[in-house]
């Protein structure tokens, strides 16, 4: 029961700030071009505070020596969420674009802003020990996933060094190294960048809501591949998981963080990223409102099974 209102409370906030940009986007009459300003503060700013701050707080060596389980366990899962979202997403699209889109969506839950609201809240013991399995995911995905899926680039495919030269990708070198050596910070600085890093989960909501109030919200939630690619992240992906455990046991908690990871919903960059760019994002916004609504019932669903299995 507390996980489900846990859930809840979190789609709640989301849907009200989704449901804020929508109205400011239609009421407002804003110009088009709004949705592209926010996107690149996002994707330049905020993003970027957002990453700095976790990874100074969260990289360190006592943390990374301590929990190496968890680590290895975030590796592994990302590896294996990649293999499997690059293989699925050759099926469901056949434009380059939306194979991108399928693959970043299918390979990266929203771990982040619903991730770290479930695991706080209902398994505070077992939050750092989660940041930690998180940290390979950030890496991936601001080191290659982002540059590669969701940044479109004219001269190169897939990974390319100069996709590294953006500002997520040097905010966390930067969190990387500050949080390794322990090197001190202005303290200025320091509140600054937390409270850019604080507009960042607000912010990509908002921008959301704008995004789905420029499309034609019926035809999109006609696509197929929305509904599908939702269930394979809610509901197909978890449940190899609980399958693998029914098998093997692992560690109880390196398997509820993993769990944790592997059952959120789609997550928010996909609509965010390829926004800032001027790039369709007509299924992406589809895809985050059905598998976030939808998420109310299935992560509670996977943490009852996880409970009866372990």
């Amino acid at each position: 029961m507390q996980t489900f209102l846990t859930t809840l409370s979190q789609i709640s906030y989301l849907f009200l700030l989704i449901g804020a940009g929508f109205a400011i986007m239609k009421l407002c009459k804003l110009p088009a071009v709004a949705t592209n300003v926010l996107s690149k503060l996002v994707s330049t700013l905020f993003m970027p505070a957002l990453i700095l701050t976790n990874f100074m707080e969260n990289f360190t060596v006592e943390r990374i020596s301590s929990a190496w389980p968890y680590a290895l366990a975030g590796i592994i899962v990302v590896t294996l969420s990649i293999a499997f979202a690059l293989i699925v997403s050759r099926f469901s699209a056949r434009d380059s674009y939306r194979r991108k889109i399928h693959s970043y969506c299918l390979a990266f839950s929203n771990f982040g802003f619903m991730g770290t609201a479930v695991v706080s809240t209902l398994m505070p013991e077992l939050f750092m020990s989660y940041l930690i399995l998180c940290t390979p995911m950030w890496v991936v995905n601001y080191s290659w996933a982002i540059p590669a899926l969701l940044i479109p680039s004219e001269k190169t495919k897939g990974f390319s060094f100069k996709n590294l030269l953006n500002p997520l990708f040097i905010a966390m070198i930067i969190g990387i190294i500050i949080g390794m050596t322990r090197l001190p910070i202005p303290s200025f600085l320091e509140v600054s960048i937390d409270s850019l890093s604080k507009c960042m989960s607000p912010s990509t909501m908002l921008l959301t809501g704008m995004c789905v109030a420029k499309i034609d919200i019926k035809r999109v939630l006609k696509i197929k591949s929305i509904y599908v690619l939702s269930a394979l992240r809610l509901l197909i992906i978890p449940s190899i998981f609980l399958l693998v455990l029914l098998v093997h046991k692992f560690d109880y908690g390196v398997s509820l963080c993993a769990l944790s990871v592997l059952s959120m919903p789609l997550g928010l960059n996909g609509v965010v990223i390829p926004e800032s760019h001027g790039q369709d994002t007509s299924e992406a916004s589809g895809m985050a409102i059905v598998s976030h609504l939808a998420s109310a019932l299935t992560i509670p669903l996977m943490f009852t099974l996880f409970d009866l299995i372990m």
